[in-house]
């Protein structure tokens, strides 16, 4: 048997792990690679497998960056299933038709940039004036006239940008998902056996154990998927306890997002969000919160309706901005079953909804979100996307990062490269300086505005387990693993999480990507 590891090795993003055992060919996570566009675009475009001799795909988790490349399988042959928790399927509904209108969008912008610029430059038909080119281009206001676009793109031999894939795409792979219950074994091979356990990432999200035989005897592969952090709220913490049958692991496919760092304790969370609220209140200002649509956002609100229900904090309004996190926040009430003990009895037992609360509202239309931009009242936004990349947080932060009366509070990691990064990193350097001097400036949506808001940073809401938490699932639950590949991690914190599992009396190494490794 070999697992080859084509995704998130050295690297964070895509997700894509191949168990392969005679015909059987099972993926772990198909998922999108983010970062920068260029590079980005050429990973996710070329499947390093033939997706005609994948079996099935065991889907940990509904996060794009391990569920995004699956309509890509779908549109090239793929004939399997995708085998996900039932939580995990729902919340994949949305995320993919949403991952696939972004592909489109983004498409179709670069091609409107293409015919623009061929427009306003080219000698041979004549110069357009700007406001020529708006008209030959788009309509209805700021629609862009997608027909219009092909057809001089066509017509001039231009380079035309096609999505990586389409709306269509998504609907034919969501046909192919089957939602299982946690402790249900289920075949997914012909002599493949997989179960699902708690994560305690997101909602859904799952450690799988994969059992088949190989060789004469049975060899067992754990793959964490994305780990979660210990007692935080909503759902059950990570797995420790398993069944006898998947107890002995051959291999353990293990995250390490920060196998290098330690997060603040769960238990502050709450105080700390307490904190930045009261005194962003005494400064009369927005408080802006980038947040990824499916996990954060239920967090921020869980714990948002406990301060208002405690009277700890000004009931500020709260706007969730975002129409994917809307619909997120439904399949979340949908799914109680998963809820730990602290949901059903803070909520549940009294009939309350965790996420719904008198001053919370869900903005849906494009309207109604550019008229909040200019709301200068003290208030709440939840906005995606959480790492200040894309979406309505954009709009918001064009409007408000100039203002010190306003609060810009992180509270997931931002990736390296990316406008939520710049943010953080640039805002901690301002505060240690003591804000004094010019507000320093930060360039983006083709301008520079000063960041002269205050950034805050909560460390406790990331969703996934620090080094000493993901040391906690190892010594305290009562799987025995012969060898841990780590993977989904910067380089630097992959190598180090596996230098302190070397150095804790565990085997580990760090795949390269592509490299594949036997199990006998």
């Amino acid at each position: 048997m070999h697992v080859t590891f084509h995704g998130a090795a050295r690297e964070v993003t895509g997700s894509a792990h191949l168990l392969a055992n005679g015909e059987d060919r099972l993926l772990m996570d198909c998922g999108l690679v983010q970062g920068r566009r260029k590079e980005a675009n050429a990973k996710n475009r070329e499947l390093p497998f033939d997706p005609r001799l994948v079996t099935n795909v065991v889907l940990s988790h509904a996060h794009i960056d391990h569920s995004g490349r699956i309509p890509l399988l779908a549109r090239k042959d793929f004939a399997g299933r995708v085998l996900s928790t039932r939580a995990t399927r729902d919340a994949c509904e949305y995320l993919l038709r949403d991952s696939a209108h972004i592909q489109e969008s983004d498409a179709d912008y670069l091609n409107y940039k293409t015919a623009r610029h061929f427009l306003s430059r080219n000698r041979k038909s004549g110069r357009r004036s700007n406001a020529e080119v708006r008209r030959l281009l788009k309509k209805k206001g700021h629609n862009l006239d997608t027909a219009a676009i092909s057809s001089i793109i066509a017509e001039n031999g231009l380079d035309a940008v096609t999505p990586l894939y389409t709306t269509a795409d998504a609907e034919r792979a969501l046909a192919l998902f089957d939602g299982y219950p946690y402790r249900h074994p289920m075949t997914v091979g012909r002599d493949m056996v997989c179960t699902f356990y708690e994560a305690g990432h997101i909602l859904g999200s799952a450690i799988s154990i994969i059992r088949t035989q190989a060789g004469g005897r049975t060899i067992t592969v754990g793959y964490s998927g994305d780990l979660g952090r210990f007692d935080k709220p909503i759902l059950r913490d990570p797995c420790l306890q398993f069944e006898a049958a998947d107890r002995k692991l051959d291999l353990l496919i293990m995250e390490s997002t920060y196998g290098d760092r330690l997060h603040e304790p769960v238990v502050d969370l709450k105080p700390r969000l307490k904190s930045v609220l009261v005194e962003a209140c005494e400064r009369g200002g927005t408080i802006l919160i980038p947040s990824f649509a499916f996990g954060r956002t239920q967090e921020l609100l869980y714990v948002l309706h406990e301060l208002y229900m405690e009277d700890a904090v000004p009931k500020l309004p709260v706007y969730v901005d975002s129409p994917l996190a809307t619909k997120i926040t439904k399949v979340f009430g949908e799914h109680p079953e998963v809820y730990d003990e602290e949901a059903h009895t803070t909520f549940l037992q009294s009939g309350r909804n965790p996420f719904r609360f008198n001053q919370i509202r869900f903005v849906q239309s494009v309207e109604e979100s550019i008229a909040l931009t200019r709301d200068e009242t003290p208030h709440i936004v939840i906005s995606a996307s959480g790492m200040c990349e894309a979406g309505r947080i954009l709009h918001h932060l064009r409007y408000k990062i100039h203002n010190p009366r306003n609060t810009i509070l992180v509270v997931g990691f931002m990736a390296r490269h990316t406008l939520g990064r710049r943010i953080l990193e640039t805002g901690e350097a301002y505060a240690a300086a003591g804000r004094r001097g010019p507000a320093p400036d930060l360039k983006f949506m083709n301008k520079t505005y000063p960041l002269a808001a205050h950034v805050s940073k909560i460390g406790g809401f990331s969703a996934h387990a620090d080094r000493d938490e993901l040391m906690r699932f190892l010594r305290q639950s009562n799987l025995e693993v012969r060898k841990i590949a780590v993977v989904h991690g910067e380089e630097d914190q992959s190598l180090a999480f596996a230098r302190h599992l070397n150095q804790n009396g565990f085997q580990a190494l760090t795949p390269q990507p592509g490299e594949s490794i036997a199990l006998n």
